[in-house]
């Protein structure tokens, strides 16, 4: 699409019609454009996708899984079904205002210093921002309540830069002239994590953001600008300074309320009356609010301590304040309503799946495995939050003594032994059901002590896991610690700089790095796409639990699930924290393994009754040998079937292999483990077989199916070696030899061999027509029609195979018949051009038509530049010299024009294959 002569956004539409291609092609196109014609792409924001029935937009640095739908037109709702998917997206991108709006506010640029991604906004980031907009104008009018309202975004699509985006709006607009922009958080992680991503997008704030040290440097940064700024704070430090604490000398719990006499607290509780300050909240639960007074009695004096929202509002009496959520504020919280107003915009988890911006999470409880004693199944109450709440940030405040209890029974060493062999044995088993190597899991444990432990006796039973090396090793334990901790704990506690190492090395999907232990690092915030279990063994509710849990919904390739894996008994508090959520969001989310299970059931029952009547038993009982010929039997029995039916069995396989890898571990799933490896072998075989022109998969994505075969009974080379597995030598594939010829009429699978001879068929005849267009297009043309009959049913195979074999020996015979005449292979192309005109040839004969082909191909090569095949003046001269050759011969004068063209077409082979 060009704007003022700039080609701002490039669109690649592929065919609704054709079956044989999809938005994939549409997407690889693209890159091959990008690699073509890279000046294309020089003023680009973002491209489109689309076959016709899907549409998707991304930007000239987004995977295919990240070109994501356009759902809606005004914004109001999600687009009916009944709506094209391309014209949703067109009308819904490209209308004037809002078109302009994406390229100017909501496209950005970030850098992690060795590559630079470019990032285009989802429809739900673009419309809630601007909601959040308009409704930031009315709350910080004169009349307006401060309270601009609540975005809550499901975890995982991308909350943070949607804060970004917003940012980026207020400080160019106009109506709200430049506002000071403060961002809290309640945990110094996530402030680092947040603070990080608004530096990498500085070009789009236009100015840089920077983190306020303590509250001194707090009210410093504020009171140096009368406007403008973005700064990075956590709640804490709104604590007045008289009684300010630091979190490395404080334990981080106690700062949930902290004391002040009512003396200091006034002198000090003003950092700017501004109006002018919009606040930026993170998580909007329980620290941003909390305003009532709670006495607190010593032995000699009584003192008054707050919430940290009394301290917040104090500080900045004239700001007005928004609130970013991935999990709904609790239905019966009137304090967030009080501080933040109500909800601007809501994005839930339902429809993030839907639109592919995060997958489902599975739940699966691993409790009654163990066999426990029952005194020894943790029971979850509600006050194990409030216990364990930043519980780490110490090493001072001693433990609760119900949490020590707990801790004890979590941390018997028979049981971290149990848990440690049920984790390797489960892991090892998902790593083999997943479609895509690069998989990564995570370990919740209760403590550090259990997390240290745990690591022990894992790596007991794997040694090849461990390493004292930062950048090698299968797992790690990530936790913070000091000097004074045990020394058995010393090596596990790392550095800032190690643990950031260690967070690279996560995110990397190629490297051995696969588990890590944490107990509170990581369990917000942390994005590995390509994690796909989390093994939970420490009790959490609420928020925390939904926060922690989503660590596995990110989208990566073929990833159909995240999946968690209860050690402790979280089953109810997960009821517990989905009830707050929409009504969507209780049926899809923590959905039970049991559910893939039946689905794996369904999708087995369906294959069975399509391969009704055929026996593969052998596969489960016979020998080596006896395995592949069930394989190569069933592929043969299913080439038989209609095309759709096939087809069929082909979908169907799929969709097994997917709700295997997201319950590959259940009861059902064990049972049906070889069945899925056997029908994973055939589909691959079949892929191998007939899928040579298929364009449905790139080459990566094909050698992903045929290499990711399940069962350990099959191996890869048994599997794609189909020609010697049914007493077939491996031909070459140019060359069709009588005797392999009659090896394929002998062949007892003859829907096989038709296929076999169909793919061997084709490959001769791409080769062939890269030297001779006429001959090609005859043998292209018998092989389609002989197809077509046996795929109508309108012969026997028997005799469609013999037609093959005909066929086969005349392309021998054409590519032998220059040595008879001596025409080199140019030569004879020529000649089948002139010849291809039967009242032609019998007028003048071979002999003269012979000769015209040689001196057109001497001429030709004589005449043929680098750049002929553009340049139209020398076509035009070619054509001449054509025209006088045939002339001079005699060449009939109603057949010139005709032969002619089929000339120039030759021609233009023989300039590829010169430059080849």
């Amino acid at each position: 699409m060009w704007w003022s002569g700039l080609p701002l956004v490039v669109i690649e539409l592929k065919s609704a019609s054709d079956e044989n291609v999809d938005i994939t092609d549409a997407y690889n196109q693209l890159q091959t454009y990008k690699m073509t014609i890279p000046s294309l792409f020089t003023y680009n924001s973002f491209l489109v996708t689309s076959d016709g029935v899907n549409a998707r937009a991304g930007t000239l640095t987004a995977d295919e899984d990240r070109f994501m739908a356009w759902r809606t037109i005004e914004g109001d709702g999600v687009a009916p079904l009944s709506i094209p998917q391309l014209e949703v997206l067109i009308k819904g991108m490209f209308q004037r205002d809002r078109f302009l709006d994406i390229i100017k506010h909501f496209i950005l640029f970030q850098s992690d210093g060795a590559e630079t991604i470019k990032i285009l906004a989802g429809y739900h980031q673009y419309h809630a921002v601007n909601k959040a907009v308009d409704s930031t104008c009315r709350a910080t009018h004169e009349t307006g309540d401060r309270r601009i309202g609540v975005i809550w975004h499901t975890q995982g699509s991308g909350k943070s830069l949607s804060m970004v985006f917003y940012a980026g709006k207020l400080v160019i607009s106009e109506e709200l002239e430049n506002p000071t922009i403060i961002v809290i958080t309640d945990r110094n992680d996530l402030d680092e994590q947040l603070f990080s991503t608004f530096l990498k997008s500085k070009d789009l704030l236009r100015s840089t953001p920077v983190q306020a040290e303590d509250r001194a440097h707090l009210r410093e940064l504020l009171n140096n600008r009368t406007s403008g700024g973005i700064i990075f704070t956590t709640i804490h430090k709104f604590v007045p300074i008289s009684h300010e604490l630091k979190e490395s000398e404080q334990p981080y719990a106690a700062l949930e309320k902290v004391a002040e006499t009512s003396v200091d607290y006034g002198k000090n509780m003003v950092l700017t009356s501004r109006k002018n300050v919009i606040v930026i909240a993170d998580e909007v639960h329980r620290s941003q609010y909390g305003f009532g007074a709670e006495v607190i009695k010593g032995k000699t004096a009584a003192d008054v301590k707050y919430g940290y929202a009394r301290y917040m509002r104090d500080s900045l009496p004239n700001a007005s304040f928004i609130g970013f959520t991935g999990t709904p504020v609790e239905l019966t919280d009137k304090n967030t309503r009080v501080v933040f107003g109500g909800y601007i915009d809501v994005y839930d988890m339902t429809r993030a799946v839907e639109d592919g911006t995060t997958v489902k999470i599975f739940y699966e409880s691993r409790i009654a495995k163990l066999e426990l004693p029952e005194e020894m199944k943790p029971k979850v109450d509600s006050e194990y939050e409030e216990i364990t709440e930043h519980q780490e940030y110490s090493q001072k405040e001693k433990l609760k003594s119900k949490w020590a209890r707990l801790e004890a029974i979590v941390g018997a060493h028979e049981r971290v032994k149990q848990i440690a062999k049920d984790i390797v044995e489960h892991f090892e088993k998902r790593e083999e059901a997943q479609e895509n190597e690069g998989g990564k899991a995570m370990i919740v444990a209760m403590s550090r002590r259990i997390a240290v432990d745990l690591y022990n006796e894992i790596v007991a039973l794997r040694p090849d896991w461990h390493s004292e090396d930062l950048m090698a090793g299968k797992i790690k334990v990530v936790m913070t610690g000091s000097s004074s901790d045990p020394q058995e704990w010393q090596p596990f506690i790392g550095t800032k700089a190690g643990r950031e190492t260690l967070a690279k090395r996560m995110k990397d999907r190629n490297d051995e790095l696969k588990l890590v232990i944490v107990r509170d690092m990581w369990l917000t915030g942390f994005d590995v796409p390509s994690m796909h279990t989390m093994y939970v063994d420490k009790p959490m509710s609420g928020h925390n639990l939904m926060q922690a849990i989503a660590r596995v919904n990110r989208v990566f390739k073929d990833k159909q699930g995240g999946l968690v894996v209860d050690y402790i008994g979280i089953a109810e508090k997960l009821k517990e924290a989905l009830a707050q959520y929409t009504e969507s969001d209780k049926k899809t989310t923590g959905v039970d393994t049991e559910v893939a299970a039946q689905i794996l059931l369904e999708k087995y029952d369906l294959i069975k009754e399509l391969l009704h009547g055929h026996d593969y038993s052998k596969f489960f009982t016979g020998k080596p040998s006896e395995k592949l010929q069930a394989i190569v039997e069933t592929m043969d029995y299913i080439i038989e079937l209609r095309e759709e039916r096939k087809n069929d069995y082909l979908k169907l396989v799929t969709e097994m292999a997917r709700a295997y890898s997201l319950c590959a571990t259940t009861g059902v799933a064990e049972s049906l483990n070889l069945e899925v490896g056997f029908h994973k072998a055939v589909k691959a075989g079949l892929i191998k077989m007939i899928g040579a022109d298929s364009k449905k998969k790139t080459p990566s994505q094909l050698d992903s199916e045929l290499n990711q075969l399940i069962s350990k009974a099959i191996s890869s080379n048994e599997v794609i070696d189909i020609l010697s597995s049914v007493g077939l030598s491996k031909p070459n594939i140019a060359i069709l030899s009588d005797e392999f010829l009659e090896e394929v009429r002998n062949m007892k699978q003859r829907n096989l061999a038709v296929e076999l001879l169909n793919r061997l068929l084709k490959g001769n005849i791409k080769t062939f027509s890269r030297r001779n267009l006429v001959q090609s297009k005859k043998f292209s043309e018998l092989l389609e029609a002989s197809i077509r009959k046996y795929q109508n049913r309108a012969i026997e195979t028997t005799q469609v195979i013999m037609e093959l074999i005909e066929l086969a020996k005349k392309i021998n015979e054409a590519e032998k018949r220059g040595e008879k005449t001596g025409l080199t292979p140019d030569e004879l192309a020529f000649y089948d051009a002139l010849a291809e005109n039967e009242s032609a040839r019998e007028v003048m004969g071979d002999e003269i038509l012979m000769q015209i082909a040689r001196d057109l191909t001497t001429s030709i090569k004589n005449n043929i530049s680098v750049d002929w095949a553009i340049r139209e003046s020398v076509q035009a001269k070619m054509k001449m010299t054509i025209k006088r050759l045939l002339k001079k011969y005699g060449y009939p004068p109603d057949k010139t024009a005709k032969a002619v063209d089929i000339v120039m077409e030759q021609t233009k082979l023989m300039c590829q294959n010169e430059s080849i």
